[in-house]
């Protein structure tokens, strides 16, 4: 979609998380608490995300924000959700849907939506945070893929309102770090885990926390 690779699903092993962004998002949510957990994807596109809380995390209660019918119904048609999943899809945009959701609900919020190749403005505003933020429960947390490139200004300014959520922890691809060309950063904000992308990746992401964060991005992490 958008002349960029949207989905990759393995319906044999949903487990086998392709992008190495989404790798890292799994690695988050491995990391919190045992047993069942409460989702809100934002942006589904082809459900790996969802599918892989269900595979890892059964009787999970997840809601998918996705504004395309168009993809829901390929989804359906082509590689349909597990029955009894617990995966609720709602047709609906993600600025709208998160005021649907009630309050304290969810463990974890994740951001992966695009519209023409990038996040949405109006999901990385102040106002789209407070509304997670009120969706969250007090030990949230709000992880989001944005794709940007250096010197990372939509970073920046998100990292600048998220911060508000708790702690602010950036994963990096490091040809993205270095400038070579634009990629996926992960930020995972509010009560993070430890270790929250687990052991490096093969592609060896860079992790940057507390002053680190305030120092490489301009936003603050508090420790």
């Amino acid at each position: 979609m958008d002349d960029m690779q949207q989905s990759a699903v393995d319906l044999g092993d949903p487990t086998r998380l392709v992008f190495d962004y989404m790798r890292r998002a799994g690695d988050v949510i491995d990391r919190l608490p045992p047993g069942p957990v409460r989702i809100v994807h934002v942006g589904g596109a082809a459900m790996t995300l969802p599918r892989y809380v269900h595979a890892t995390r059964p009787r999970s209660s997840q809601i998918v924000l996705e504004p395309s019918i168009e993809v829901i119904e390929r989804v359906r048609s082509e590689a349909p959700l597990p029955p009894r999943s617990g995966i609720k899809v709602r047709p609906v945009d993600g600025k709208a849907g998160i005021c649907g959701v009630r309050d304290g609900f969810a463990d974890m919020v994740i951001l992966d939506a695009f519209d023409g190749g990038r996040t949405p403005d109006e999901l990385t505003t102040a106002a789209f945070v407070e509304d997670v933020r009120r969706v969250l429960a007090p030990s949230g947390v709000l992880v989001a893929n944005l794709v940007d490139r250096a010197p990372f200004a939509r970073v920046r300014d998100f990292v600048a309102v998220a911060r508000d959520l708790g702690d602010v922890v950036v994963g990096v691809e490091p040809a993205t770090l270095k400038g070579r060309r634009p990629g996926n950063l992960v930020i995972a904000c509010g009560a993070v885990p430890e270790a929250p992308f687990g052991s490096p990746s093969p592609m060896e992401y860079r992790i940057f926390t507390g002053r680190a964060v305030a120092d490489s991005f301009g936003g603050g992490a508090r420790h």
